[in-house]
């Protein structure tokens, strides 16, 4: 599928020129959207990521990020519809790799992991961790969010790729990445959930798992 122009009024508009064709879409596609299904491997989700950790993957060297000042506005300003009234059901499955991924310091790392912590409590958030011990799965081999809207029919797939994201809405596409969603949530740990008494854990949940990644930064 090519790539779907922004053509809503949002706050997006304004960051036409500055914001290249796909991010304005993307903005616009989760505006819309009822339930977000996101798989991670190397990254926090970009909805997840605090201001810090997005500015040291933007100035991270030989990844040709530019305008990082007004990519980092812009991402922030995606994030308020976890907020918004009527916010759309997050559910994300992040691989184990992307936690132990640095960037910048340990203390700017153990500000992300808290704030995954914060955001699943969120009760239209859903945050798993997909560990390394677990089986391996096909769906592993690319990031993808699987955006829908209010009509399910209009549901669409992104791929991100070094060239650009990639943009799939026919029915057996979507049929296939929503398979696959949901064999890496049937082998994710179980979602974080800070409601259970600090003894339920382990790192054998989702919860216990960013808990042991804190006490080693």
């Amino acid at each position: 599928m090519t790539l779907p122009e922004a053509t809503g009024t949002g706050w997006w508009s304004a960051c036409k020129g500055p914001m290249e064709a796909g991010a304005l879409s993307l903005a616009e596609l989760e505006s819309s959207a009822v339930a977000l299904r996101v798989h991670q491997s190397l990254f926090v989700p970009g909805l997840f990521q605090t201001a810090a950790y997005t500015q040291a993957i933007f100035n991270s060297p030989k990844l040709g990020f530019e305008n990082t000042e007004q990519a980092l506005r812009f991402r922030m300003e995606r994030q308020h519809i976890l907020t918004r009234e009527n916010p759309p059901a997050v559910h994300a499955v992040i691989h184990e790799a992307a936690l132990h991924m640095r960037f910048g310091s340990p203390q700017m790392m153990r500000e992300q992991l808290l704030r995954l912590i914060e955001l699943a409590r969120l009760p239209h958030v859903t945050i798993q961790v997909y560990p390394f011990s677990a089986q391996a799965h096909a769906a592993l081999s690319g990031n993808f969010v699987h955006i829908v809207p209010g009509s399910s029919e209009l549901s669409t797939v992104v791929l991100e790729q070094p060239t650009g994201a990639r943009y799939l809405s026919e029915r057996t596409q979507l049929r296939r990445y929503g398979e696959m969603f949901d064999r890496l949530v049937e082998n994710a740990l179980a979602p974080v959930d800070v409601s259970l008494a600090p003894e339920a854990h382990s790192v054998k949940d989702s919860l216990g798992l960013v808990q042991h990644l804190l006490h080693t930064l």
